[in-house]
């Protein structure tokens, strides 16, 4: 076995194979650009070395300073993980050059598989089924013109070189195959600097249907059966599960064989996933294979109960494979989802920022895999992946049911994320009954579209979560908190928040018991709050209950809802005086009960002209205009008692005049 092991990839994968790593007893090396110096990986890590700066090419891509990190570090062997260099025939050469060990098969297995044109040939004549297409060497514009005829329509082109659905467009008509061509070669030429395109007859309600094989160099070959990958945006994949719903005995021992024939026919050695489409009916079609561990790979560790990074581990130093495919079995059913830092109502727009909150449920039969920690920061450099949540159960639908409860409890904040899309995708009952296909989000355009919370509501409930966590801290004097308390009158917080563009002041005040007043845009309403861990539970007279979770981090709160999460910047009642007392006219100069509004929203007054009064130990204090202009808000109506600072008034002065 290894004793030293560079891991050549970053995040969650890197993070993955450490794990396996140290139970082995194997040491690690961890590479890392500059923007990646304080991730898991590196942290985890026995040794590190730094690569150089953030752009992958001068980093993660550069195959000779990773070569030279691990001849420095005395690294017997390179882990390539999935993405980067795990499938460049190069960088296998490489390492073999060298003198490392390539944790992968070998290149020329890369190199042919690399090439969908040539895979297709060769799976063909190794009797594996292939789509009816065209793969052949004279590939101009006209003569692919003319195969996509023969072939018919809909049909498939893909880059020769591609992967990852760049290149990648779907022709339903000859008017449509000109316009489709040109932009799937430029997508493929940057992206693979290779043009080359091949057509493929496309089915259009197939299922995505991988199976996992593994080699090693003593003519072994496995399968450790089905994944099924359906459910995809822009033809990557959102959800994995194993095993294939739907697959019979009969099915996947046919599904299993022929990718075993595949591994076979090219020498393969490692691990490898070959990939099908499923027709309705049941026939199936090869589409390509990933010459590498694929990100879905815990489904099947999960339901198989082996540790497919070991099995590499051994399969690479040699040593025969851990078990013969008679004693492989299937237990149970897993699901994973992919966490990324994108924003699902744009197009899954990715999103950069830091992760002010990162946290993971603790729940039985749930898995995460995971590259980052709280404070890290997501750029824009990288896939945007965060983490892998993987369940597994007795059952497809226990595990969808617990997948669905982890996302529900998952705290991301401070990016842009899909983890409540993910979570309201699950529970779509086409979903539920697996009527899966690869036009999944096509069929069903609502899948992953949730009502959000009624606006009010997430309001009062993030200045209850505010208000509570103010009143758990430390009871100090009473006289100097700014939590709301007054001397002989009702306990009631102020605050103000805002959410996006949207503005609010509210104020809370404690009826008994769990019922509170909250009165947002001078609108009383009663409600109830049931606190729970790091969190509570809400009830409007307008919604059912409603149950959040809520995290503070410096002067934002984030509230978070079925996996949804909201930012909220907060104004408390200290930074309200403190503002007060540099400049808002309009500012309570103590606390105490507005007791007359002078002017009405929309009314124009003059300078010094009265516009509130509020009275406070037995003396009355009217606040006047500073400057002619309009009164664009009165948040609070007469009766109410506010707290020292609270704005009372917002007041838009002519141009020449001050604002506040």
């Amino acid at each position: 076995m290894l004793q030293r092991l560079l891991i050549a990839n970053r995040g969650e994968i890197a993070c993955r194979i450490q794990r396996t790593c140290r139970e082995l007893g194997i040491e690690t090396v961890a590479v890392f650009s500059e923007v990646d110096r304080h991730l898991p990986h590196v942290q985890q890590a026995d040794l590190s070395v730094c690569l150089g700066a953030a752009e992958a090419r001068d980093s993660y891509l550069s195959v000779e300073r990773i070569i030279d990190a691990a001849r420095r570090t005395g690294a017997q062997a390179i882990h390539p993980g999935y993405g980067f260099l795990s499938e460049n025939a190069a960088f296998a050469e490489a390492c073999s050059q060298a003198g490392i060990t390539f944790i992968g098969p070998p290149a020329e297995c890369i190199r042919l598989m690399g090439d969908k044109a040539a895979a297709r040939r060769e799976m063909a004549q190794s009797g594996v089924p292939v789509l009816p297409g065209y793969d052949g060497n004279e590939a101009g514009d006209e003569r692919l013109e003319q195969e996509a005829a023969r072939v018919g329509y809909p049909l498939l082109i893909k880059a020769v070189a591609g992967g990852g659905g760049k290149g990648m467009r779907i022709v339903h008509s000859s008017e449509e195959f000109s316009e489709a061509l040109e932009a799937a070669r430029r997508e493929a030429t940057g992206a693979f600097g290779d043009a080359r395109m091949l057509l493929e007859r496309y089915l259009a309600r197939a299922r995505h249907v991988e199976v996992q094989v593994f080699a090693d160099e003593h003519d072994n070959a496995v399968y450790l059966f089905e994944r099924d990958c359906s459910v995809q945006r822009r033809h990557q994949k959102i959800v994995e599960e194993a095993p294939a719903p739907g697959v019979d005995a009969a099915l996947r021992k046919q599904l299993g064989e022929a990718a075993v024939r595949a591994a076979r026919a090219i020498g393969y050695r490692g691990a490898g996933t070959v990939e099908f489409l499923l027709a309705p009916d049941g026939e199936f079609f090869f589409m390509e294979m990933n010459t590498r561990l694929q990100v879905e790979h815990p489904v099947t560790e999960l339901v198989t109960g082996e540790d497919l990074v070991a099995w590499q581990l051994r399969v690479a130093s040699g040593e025969p494979l851990p078990r013969a495919q008679q004693e492989l079995r299937l237990e149970g059913h897993a699901m994973e989802v992919r966490l990324y830092a994108e924003n699902p109502l744009r197009s899954f727009m990715p999103s950069s920022g830091t992760l002010a909150v990162q946290e993971w449920p603790q729940q039985t039969g749930v898995r995460i895999d995971s590259g980052f920690n709280p404070g890290n920061p997501v750029t824009r450099h990288y896939d945007p992946m965060l983490a892998k949540v993987i369940a597994h159960g007795k059952d497809r639908e226990q595990a969808r049911l617990r997948l669905i409860r982890a996302l529900e409890h998952t705290l991301i904040g401070g990016i842009q994320h899909n983890t409540g899309f993910l979570a309201d995708l699950l529970a779509h009952p086409r979903f539920a009954a697996a009527e899966l296909s690869t036009r999944f989000l096509e069929d069903y355009p609502e899948a992953g579209q949730h009502e959000p919370a009624a606006r009010d509501t997430l309001f009062c409930a993030a200045a209850l979560f505010w208000r509570e966590q103010l009143l758990g801290k430390a009871w100090q004097d009473p006289w100097q908190r700014n939590d709301g308390w007054r001397g002989a009158l009702p306990p009631r917080f102020t605050g103000r928040l805002a959410l996006d563009d949207d503005t609010a002041t509210l104020s809370v005040r404690a009826e008994g018991g769990e019922a509170f007043e909250v009165t947002l845009e001078r609108e009383p309403r009663t409600l109830t709050w049931h606190p729970t861990a790091g969190g509570g539970v809400i009830a409007t007279e307008e919604d059912s209950a409603l149950a959040v979770q809520g995290r503070i981090v410096g002067d934002e709160l984030y509230l978070f809802v079925r996996g949804h999460s909201y930012r909220f910047k907060l104004q408390p009642p200290a930074l309200a005086l403190a503002h007060a007392k540099r400049s808002d006219p309009f500012a309570a100069p103590m606390s105490g009960t507005l007791v007359a509004c002078h002017a009405g929203v929309g009314q124009r007054v003059e300078a010094g002209d009265a516009v509130v009064t509020m009275e406070a130990m037995k003396m009355e204090h009217t606040l006047r205009a500073p400057a002619p202009g309009i009164v664009t808000a009165l948040p609070w109506t007469v009766g109410d008692t506010v707290t020292e600072g609270t704005p009372l008034a917002e007041f838009t002065a002519d141009e020449d005049g001050e604002q506040s």
